[in-house]
């Protein structure tokens, strides 16, 4: 008997470990239902009937990536080269990413495969290199549009490398070698032609700039020359006044000591002989004395005896 109820009991723990299904996050369970679809066990504590429901598949509803076989394409140009892909996808709905295909991660490689040769075969060389964004985006409309019927959604397509032929790739690596160096002879070209321009502009303006500081130069000489002979003629005028002041107040004084004296006929008459007798002493002077002055003579040699009579 109790070897019955032990019986019963390990039976009731093994149908109770079979019907609880522990579903873990970001993943759901496929149950079928003798050989049909029958429900969905979402993350969590989920039971099912022993012997009658079954986990047909596990389905990850974490975004997965895909490496999809590098592939030979041919361009427009019938030029090979070799383009590695990866693909991003999330599966939406489990039950037909289960049931409408057989392989999904098979499927969404075969139309990767097809659509980049597809894409690629409209492109030349030069395009395929140049346009990895646009061939991006071709790609993943394409597989989205057409993996949504299998409960799939493509979120990214890139392209990880594209490699051509090695005699391409040589050809390739020559041509830029030579846009290299005809840029660097534009460049240096350029940057001479700029510093011979530069230096002229230089030249120019060093000129430009003796000149006018030249004609500065001048300009102020001739200022300064011109207010020194101002200065100068201002000088001599001031001179001349001055002079001709003195010369003034000289007169002035001999005048007023003259007439202060009152002076007779007699001591003009003798004041001019001396002046006579000093314009005389020259060689070149010749003296015309009229015959009217002989008369004043006389007296003033009168004069002169009386004076010399006084002085004694």
């Amino acid at each position: 008997m109790e070897l019955f109820f032990v019986i019963l009991l390990i039976f009731v723990g093994i149908i109770a470990l079979l019907s609880i299904k522990v579903v873990r996050q970001s993943e759901v369970y496929i149950i079928e239902r003798f050989g049909r679809y029958h429900a969905t066990a979402e993350a969590g504590l989920n039971f099912i009937l022993p012997f009658i429901d079954k986990v047909r598949a596990v389905v990850s509803l974490k975004q997965q990536t895909m490496d999809v076989p590098p592939q030979g394409v041919i361009t427009k140009d019938n030029v090979t080269i070799t383009i590695d892909t990866v693909v991003f996808y999330q599966i939406t709905e489990p039950m037909k990413a289960v049931y409408e295909i057989e392989s999904l991660q098979k499927g969404i490689g075969y139309l990767a495969i097809t659509t980049i040769r597809d894409i690629v075969g409209k492109m030349d060389l030069d395009s395929t290199f140049s346009s990895r964004d646009s061939i991006n985006l071709q790609l993943r409309e394409v597989l989205d549009e057409a993996t949504d019927r299998w409960g799939c959604k493509v979120d990214r397509v890139e392209i990880k490398d594209i490699k051509p032929p090695v005699d391409i790739r040589d050809a390739m690596e020559k041509q830029m070698n030579a846009e290299r160096t005809k840029r660097a002879l534009i460049l240096e070209a350029e940057g001479k032609r700029q510093s011979d321009i530069t230096l002229a502009e230089g030249k120019k303006q060093a000129t430009i700039l003796e000149a006018e500081a030249e004609r500065e130069s001048s300009i102020r000489r001739a200022q300064g020359s011109r207010e020194a002979k101002i200065l100068e003629a201002e000088g001599t005028a001031d001179a001349i006044k001055k002079v001709a002041d003195a010369k003034a107040k000289e007169i002035e004084l001999v005048y007023n000591a003259i007439m202060n004296s009152k002076p007779d006929q007699n001591l003009v008459a003798l004041k001019s002989l001396e002046a006579l007798e000093r314009v005389s002493q020259g060689s070149a002077n010749k003296i015309f004395i009229p015959f009217e002055a002989t008369k004043t003579l006389g007296s003033i040699g009168a004069v002169a005896d009386v004076l010399k009579s006084d002085n004694k």
